[in-house]
């Protein structure tokens, strides 16, 4: 079964507009060991950039923008520009998938509650299998919850969706 990693919306901007992202330094560790995991056993690489509103953190164009430094795509890398919280909607996610045969979507980003979520359900739906990177996506703090609770509850009610797995105990060959 091909596979093919989604990487979301860890921009820039994510660090640097409000307040801290829950286990941000962390997050790009995990990241970067994971995306490396990938790249090793030629399992392709796709990040999905949000394009805010003019004046959102995460305006396109803006330095905000981009892809966080510390897991910068190479050229082999498939970038993904979306406007919702679904990776699929009014995107070329779909095809891209398709051209490559991917058949099973390994999931990991930002916001666990919003795009990391909705992202989730809509590969499920679309009949991907899937795998969620506990320890690979993060938020922020609410008003209502804590970011800490907030990826907790997401890992739990995602496992009728995805199979939830840690680094440590994907299996990430292709």
């Amino acid at each position: 079964m091909k596979k093919a990693l989604l990487v979301i919306d860890v921009q820039e901007g994510m660090y640097t507009a409000g307040g801290p992202v829950y286990k941000g330094q962390e997050l790009l560790e995990t990241l970067q060991e994971l995306i490396q995991k990938c790249r090793l056993h030629k399992i392709p690489v796709i990040y999905v950039q949000h394009n805010g509103p003019k004046g959102h953190p995460l305006e396109k164009g803006k330095s905000e923008w981009n892809i966080h430094s510390a897991i910068a795509p190479k050229e082999c890398d498939i970038m993904i520009e979306k406007e919702t919280p679904d990776s699929f909607h009014n995107t070329d996610l779909r095809k891209v998938l398709q051209d490559k045969a991917i058949e099973h979507l390994i999931i990991s980003g930002m916001q666990t509650e919003y795009c990391v979520d909705t992202t989730t359900r809509s590969a499920f739906s679309e009949g991907y299998r899937v795998t969620l990177i506990s320890d690979a996506h993060s938020t922020f703090d609410s008003e209502q919850l804590r970011a800490e609770e907030i990826v907790k509850h997401h890992n739990a009610v995602l496992g009728a969706f995805a199979d939830i797995v840690d680094l440590k105990n994907i299996k990430i060959e292709a």
